[in-house]
């Protein structure tokens, strides 16, 4: 065919669509609304044909909060919450504090890291002790002791490790000494109280923030209630603006020029700028001004009404007072690192063992078998405990996810298991901190010992004391004096927590926390976790590719 001199026209994939019909999809992000705003915009969706582009051009922020009152509060609309993602900053906290603050499930941040940074210089809290002088000094003798000890650790284990690895030719000295020293802290982090101060941040929705300040108004210890507080005037009180410093800048740069209104940045083009000449439109730095240094509130309406949980604390308080009647006269059974309990309960046996597993410091499976035994009636007793009180928009306590095919029930360090509680996508029931089930001393055939290093026995003393001066606090007659004598526990002390999980999350942990880069408390426990799995589920072990703990590891991988 010639050319006939005109260009192709091409057709879109719309053209060819019949009426109404349309294929293009629309992708964009958001950036600069306020998480409430954004929120009211997303929601709209259900509501209104409106693009977020529309629905946010046409929102105010008293708008959102009128709608919010009403969807979210007398509704009882909560999944609104959701949408609103705040970022909160939270330093200086006690760890004790910190595992308290992230334990929600529904939960996004970091926390300072105890094998990069020396916490010798983060300070700790200091509970209020009243008139009890004795106690607020045994207490302050106590940490000193624990922090100077925690010194000496790491420099003799960091120094033994020097004399063992020796420096490769491909790698530069800067980064050896960082990682043996990083290897030297998984050691000597044992000895860090609970007390000691750290940071983190957090990202969490509207939902969880007004759950997790609920759940922290609630706990009994003094630290933890006020932290619930600050979170909550945080989130309903203006926001620290990153711009600010650069915006109050920027202001002052347009006053300095006098560029006060559009009139004078039209004379700025022909001619030196007057001072002060105002038109009509309006003065450009105090707009500036508004709109650069602005008060946003990040979540001013879905967590100002967030209030102690009277649900949890009076079920925690008869469910420890049933687990006390029921487990009188019954001391703990001794059990192993990890024990996979395997099913021959009811679900109702469950439940049961899991709500008194929360009120104790017994073992699952020894729970579970008691349980087991009691007639029926009393096993409901103890399943409407912890219904009871259960008011009109609460959720059910998380001791009532029950059903999981696997059950892990882990008995570690503190610090073990702060690195464990990461894994949210689980079910954790932790027991409460407490001395009893004695403590944890740093061992790995790849980690120089503390007898290598010459110092097991300053451990052993500082880490005994420890446990003697918080049995002699607890005592005392401080404030919530059983709650600050926790303060004093190391990081090396046991704690008991049930996990439980289906067979994926099983194969995730037990792949990731074996590797040879994994602090070596964890690796045991992921070891024995894979262990348990292929004594009880052989047929599936052999799909999980975990690391043999047993077996050497290059010290200088990180």
């Amino acid at each position: 065919m010639p050319y006939s001199g005109r260009e192709p026209t091409f057709m879109s994939s719309e053209s060819f669509l019949p009426a109404g019909a349309h294929n293009q999809t629309d992708v964009y992000a958001v950036h600069g609304a306020d998480p409430e705003v954004l929120a009211y915009a997303m929601a709209k969706y259900s509501r209104s044909a409106l693009s977020m582009r529309e629905s946010l051009a046409e929102i105010s922020a008293q708008r959102a909060e009128q709608f919010l009152n009403t969807f979210y509060f007398q509704y009882g609309h909560r999944s609104i919450a959701d949408l609103a993602h705040i970022a909160l900053a939270v330093e200086r906290l006690s760890l004790l504090a910190a595992i308290v603050l992230v334990d929600e499930q529904r939960w996004d941040g970091q926390e300072r890291s105890t094998r990069y940074q020396n916490f010798q210089k983060s300070g700790w809290y200091f509970p209020d002790f009243g008139p009890d002088s004795a106690s607020a000094q045994l207490y302050t003798q106590t940490i000193d002791k624990l922090f100077s000890t925690y010194q000496q650790v790491t420099a003799a284990v960091h120094d033994a490790l020097k004399q063992r690895v020796a420096c490769p030719e491909t790698m530069k000295p800067d980064a050896y000494d960082r990682t043996l020293k990083a290897r030297a802290f998984d050691v000597a982090r044992y000895l860090l109280p609970l007390a000691t101060n750290t940071s983190l941040g957090q990202i969490v929705n509207a939902r969880t923030l007004e759950t997790q300040v609920s759940r922290l108004l609630s706990h009994p210890v003094a630290e933890v209630r006020d932290l619930g507080k600050k979170l909550r005037d945080a989130a309903t009180s203006p926001a620290w603006n990153v711009n600010a410093k650069s915006g109050a800048a920027f202001v002052q740069k347009l006053e300095a020029f006098g560029l006060s209104s559009l009139h004078d940045f039209s004379r700025a083009e022909s001619g030196p700028v007057g001072n002060g000449a105002l038109a009509p439109e309006g003065n450009l730095a105090a707009e500036a001004a508004t709109l650069l240094n602005r008060e946003v509130r990040t979540a001013p309406t879905l967590v100002k009404y967030a209030e102690p949980n009277t649900y949890l604390t009076q079920t925690r308080a008869e469910i420890e007072q049933a687990a006390s009647e029921i487990l009188k006269g019954i001391e703990p059974a001794s059990a192993p690192v990890v024990d996979l309990v395997e099913r021959t309960e009811s679900l109702e046996v469950e439940l049961a063992a899991t709500l008194l597993y929360w009120g104790s410091h017994h073992p699952y499976r020894q729970i579970r078998d008691i349980v087991a035994g009691l007639p029926a009636s009393r096993v409901s007793e103890i399943i409407e405990i912890g219904l009871r009180h259960r008011g009109k928009h609460d959720e059910a306590l998380r001791v009532f996810h029950a059903g999981a095919a696997l059950r892990f029930d882990i008995l570690m360090d503190i610090g073990g298991f702060r690195d464990m509680h990461r894994h949210r996508r689980v079910t954790q029931i932790q027991q409460g901190f407490t001395a009893r089930h004695g403590y944890d001393t740093p061992h790995s055939g790849d980690i120089a010992g503390l007898e290598e290093a010459g110092v097991l026995s300053e451990y052993q003393h500082a880490i005994e004391s420890a446990h003697s001066a918080s049995v002699k606090i607890a005592a005392g007659s401080a404030p919530e004096a059983a709650q600050s004598a926790l303060y004093l526990l190391p990081l090396a002390t046991r704690v008991r927590c049930l996990f439980k999980m289906d067979f994926a999350e099983a194969q995730y942990i037990s792949e990731l926390r074996s590797g040879p880069a994994g602090h070596f408390s964890y690796r045991n426990v992921a070891w024995e976790m894979y262990l348990a799995l292929q004594r009880q589920h052989p047929s599936l072990a052999k799909y999980i590719r975990a690391t043999d703990y047993t077996k050497p590891i290059d010290l200088l991988q990180r």
